[in-house]
């Protein structure tokens, strides 16, 4: 039997997560734009973010995921997607508050209290660096040297992209502790503290994040800032790497909802030789055909996560979420940005906002090219067999 109903109370969560967007962030949305355009930081500010995560904190909103026993809410993957879809509906990026990498969970007792612990609190900021210039897609290639020196560790190289590299005070660092066994046994993760001596730089780009350059030069970390076992540092990246796929196409789920509504009132509204747009069948494939794809996207992601709370291997499906989600997010921003017209390549409205944003999901976490190949690889290995996605 398959149910695609959600309960009670993941329909009750959808409910406040939408309400709370609609009433405390979507308001922000001009400001944000106006800021922009007149050349300040995209996004919200440091305080404007820690408001929003008080005021939800005050309705017990923290740690969607975070376990229980650490003062999360400790929710299952398919509502953690549903969440994640309602946040998508503003192109104002917003994370409640209380969460951590999910492999700072493998700290031993004296790392939780030094950094998980105040990570989940808001005291502390972390950053995943494993990206280096010549090593993206291919995280096996890294090349950035950890060296033994008595009882400490020295780290010598550079990663780029990093996500809140500029922000973080401590950053989760993969070097190659074993040049001959490589991935497979010689790379380890080191929790190190900016205090250490590493810096970093913004990366501009085209959308709202602003990654950084993160540089170690002769960068000393004591062997007990060592996460989880010496060489066993690949196993924990693709951990983190994989922690939720589906999460990423969710978030842009909710932005082709919103951007779809949008249009549709427009195309209503708006008159061209006597009649509204609505009217031209031309308008109405592109809204039928949006349509079908978010709620094809929709079935992807949730069949995802719901595979991830089954204890199942959601690798493949996840590929297949976010392969699907950045090509059909894109070609539906590109409609939406076409019905609109000359108004929506405008920076007034956040269409253009979101064309330039979801051109991302294309490229990080796993290009559209690495998660084909992860879906072919599967196919041809036998790992998975064509029609058996849901068994």
């Amino acid at each position: 039997m398959v149910d695609f109903g959600l309960s009670e109370e993941q329909r009750e969560i959808r409910a406040w997560v939408r309400t709370f967007v609609e009433r405390e962030i979507m308001p922000l949305e001009n400001e944000v734009l106006r800021r922009e355009r007149e050349g300040a930081a995209p996004g919200l500010n440091a305080e404007e973010v820690r408001g929003l995560r008080e005021l939800a904190r005050k309705s017990d909103f923290w740690g969607v995921q975070t376990p229980v026993e650490y003062g999360g809410m400790g929710l299952d993957a398919v509502t953690a997607a549903i969440i994640e879809t309602e946040l998508g509906r503003t192109f104002v990026t917003f994370k409640f508050g209380g969460e951590a990498d999910n492999i700072l969970f493998h700290a031993n007792e004296e790392q939780k209290q030094r950094y998980l612990l105040p990570t989940i609190a808001g005291e502390r900021r972390s950053c995943f660096a494993i990206t280096e210039p010549g090593a993206g897609s291919d995280a096996k290639a890294i090349r950035t040297r950890a060296a033994k020196d008595g009882s400490q560790w020295v780290i010598n190289g550079e990663k780029t992209f990093i996500t809140g590299g500029c922000e973080a005070d401590f950053a989760m660092v993969f070097a190659v502790t074993d040049p001959e066994l490589g991935a497979d046994g010689g790379v380890t993760c080191f929790l190190v503290d900016r205090e250490a001596g590493w810096t970093s730089e913004p990366i501009d780009t085209m959308g709202e994040r602003r990654p950084a350059s993160l540089v170690f030069d002769d960068v000393r970390v004591p062997e007990a800032n060592v996460l989880g076992e010496v060489g066993k540092g690949f196993q924990l990246a693709m951990q983190w790497i994989g922690k939720g796929r589906y999460l990423l196409p969710a978030r842009a789920l909710g932005g082709c909802e919103r951007m779809l509504e949008m249009s549709i009132d427009y195309a209503k509204t708006r008159q061209t030789f006597g009649a509204p747009i609505a009217e031209r069948q031309a308008i109405q494939w592109m809204i039928a055909d949006s349509q079908t794809e978010i709620e094809a996207l929709r079935l992807l992601v949730l069949n995802a996560a719901w595979q991830v709370d089954q204890g199942r291997d959601s690798r493949h499906a996840q590929s297949i979420a976010k392969l699907f989600g950045g090509v059909k997010a894109n070609e539906i921003v590109d409609r939406m940005m076409q019905i609109h017209g000359g108004m929506g390549y405008t920076r007034e409205l956040p269409i253009e906002r979101w064309y330039r944003d979801l051109r991302l999901l294309r490229i990080f976490e796993g290009t559209d090219e690495i998660q084909r190949r992860t879906i072919a690889r599967d196919l041809l290995k036998g790992r998975v067999k064509v029609g058996e996605t849901l068994r």
